[in-house]
């Protein structure tokens, strides 16, 4: 079995009782820099992963996102299993809290549809599109979409164009 401290071993008793396994909020006295420190090793280790919070549903919310959205911690499978629970499989598969998609209608969706235009798009194309700076544009791209959503962005120099980015076709 993976060697926890005991307040890991706390945390991920405490989200494996809770719906969706969701981490928050953690014990009282687990604040600030410390609450920082732990969470950060236990999502390096993959016993918990950042997921974005459905506000709606009460979901608590670890940190904000730059764009408006909170996150939360979710207890992994690895995570589970540290302190010795293996998944359920027999239940009905639910769709799973990691499954992350875009909204319609947002400027992360422009981007996305930008990018996976034929053409791909400059930065200074998603800039006008969008509303946002470079560097808001260079962030989501490398944070939300390859960090978060786990996309491939690529980008070659196009001579008449400049720096071309895209994504590969959905």
């Amino acid at each position: 079995m993976t060697k926890l401290t005991d307040t890991q071993a706390i945390i991920l008793s405490a989200a494996s009782q809770r719906d969706g396994q969701i981490a928050l909020p953690l014990p009282d006295s687990l604040r600030g820099g410390a609450a920082a420190k732990v969470v950060g090793a236990m999502l390096t280790k993959g016993f918990l992963e950042e997921v974005e919070a459905d506000i709606r549903k009460g979901e608590p919310v670890w940190r904000e996102t730059g764009d408006g959205h909170g996150v939360t911690l979710v207890a992994t499978d690895a995570g589970l299993a540290a302190i010795g629970i293996e998944p359920d499989t027999s239940a009905a598969p639910e769709p799973s809290p990691k499954t992350r998609t875009p909204r319609e209608g947002t400027k992360q969706a422009t981007l996305i549809a930008m990018l996976r235009m034929p053409n791909g798009a400059t930065i200074e194309e998603i800039m006008a599109a969008t509303g946002w700076q470079s560097h808001t544009v260079r962030g989501a791209m490398a944070g939300a979409l390859k960090k978060r959503l786990g996309l491939e962005v690529s980008s070659e120099k196009i001579e008449g164009r400049g720096r071309v980015y895209s994504l590969p076709s959905a």
